[in-house]
């Protein structure tokens, strides 16, 4: 009886271990997740394929932010919105480059401190970038509901629901810190060695529940628009019929992205979550991850590159670089006035309405 006590007591006694004096090499082998030693052809593809996307998205989102900022036909609160949005993009792409700098054989070198950090950013990056979207299917609905051209949204109020986007990324960055797993070595992750199993669970089952938040949004906007169009007269209806096809061009996209970028990424670590060594997760690893950080890259082809504006605005600014011995402010006035004048002629009403919806 006494030796089958101080069995139970020692196994108690390792279970409860915190290996807080463990460098990452230590719980890499744990899972038996291999730390190359000298660079390989994967490597190399991962590695620059990576970087090539990340100096796109950095470019692309600098772009976008800059034609904001710009032109004051953009500062309304979709628009501040699709701003931060870029801002989020944009810190996702330093944060999946960082990445690159510090992976294969680098990881070595790493203390954990710097190896929480090398996560946090990418989570506080992608959460960012996810709420981003939420925040603008819900403006969307708010003002397409209400027939509005433009949230009527204080710019305090647009100001907080910034600061709380990025209070919810950088918590979400920090989570793993102390959700790890260096008190229970079986709780560790194959594809994030100190990461908790129930904390990546957590993680992806959120962000598919914002996925289908989405869904519900964008379709609650479809079939107000359908069902206001069968009331409306011919003329009306023909636009209203334009935006709606424009409309689910925009859902399609939108969800479409959303499902390719996030699903794989999505299922790998709800796969390492759930079943840990058993998944081979390590196999889809870098790819799931690069997959993801497109979606920052094609945010902006959505949100910015339909709009006619943010396209007249961007070709000035690269125009701009081009001729630095013109005088961009007239230009950019010259632009804005004959987008006025065309606007005009559509008429105020259906020109709020159509724009609203595309």
């Amino acid at each position: 009886m006494y030796f089958v006590s101080a069995g139970m007591a020692t196994e108690s006694i390792v279970e409860n271990t915190c290996y807080y004096n463990e460098n990452v090499t230590f719980f890499y082998r744990t899972v038996n997740k291999t730390i190359s030693t000298g660079w390989n052809t994967r490597d190399y593809v991962v590695i620059g394929l990576g970087l090539t996307v990340c100096v796109i998205v950095l470019l692309a989102n600098l772009l976008v932010m800059i034609a904001i900022f710009m032109n004051r036909r953009f500062h309304f609160p979709i628009y501040y919105l699709l701003g931060n949005m870029a801002a989020a993009d944009l810190f996702a792409g330093i944060a999946y480059a960082n990445l690159m700098l510090h992976t294969g054989p680098w990881t070595r070198t790493l203390t954990k401190e710097q190896w929480y950090i090398r996560g946090a950013l990418i989570d506080i990056s992608l959460t960012a970038s996810v709420a981003n979207l939420l925040a603008v299917a819900v403006e969307r609905h708010q003002t397409i509901i209400t027939m509005q051209l433009h949230s009527t949204m204080p710019k305090r109020r647009v100001v907080l629901l910034i600061v709380c986007i990025w209070a919810i990324g950088i918590i979400m960055g920090l989570v793993p810190t102390l959700w790890n797993c260096e008190c229970d070595l079986k709780d560790c992750s194959t594809l994030a060695p100190l990461y908790s199993r129930r904390f990546l669970i957590f993680w992806a089952v959120l962000n598919l529940l914002t996925f289908f938040v989405m869904v519900a949004v964008y379709t609650r906007i479809f079939i107000y628009v359908k069902n206001q169009s069968k009331n409306t007269s011919q003329q009306v209806t023909e636009i209203r019929q334009q935006t709606v096809v424009n409309l689910m061009k925009t859902i399609s996209m939108v969800l479409g992205a959303f499902v390719i970028c996030w699903t794989p990424g999505l299922v790998t670590l709800l796969l390492d979550g759930l079943l840990g060594k058993e998944s081979h997760a390590n196999r889809y690893e870098k790819y799931c991850l690069f997959i993801a950080e497109c979606n920052s890259l094609v945010n902006p082809i959505i949100y910015s590159l339909r709009d006619n504006e943010m396209r007249r605005t961007f070709k000035w600014i690269l125009c701009s670089l081009c001729r630095r011995g013109a005088h961009p402010q007239r230009q950019l006035s010259l632009v804005t006035r004959g987008t006025s004048l065309r606007e005009e002629k559509l008429g105020s009403g259906l020109k709020s309405e159509a724009e609203a919806l595309c």
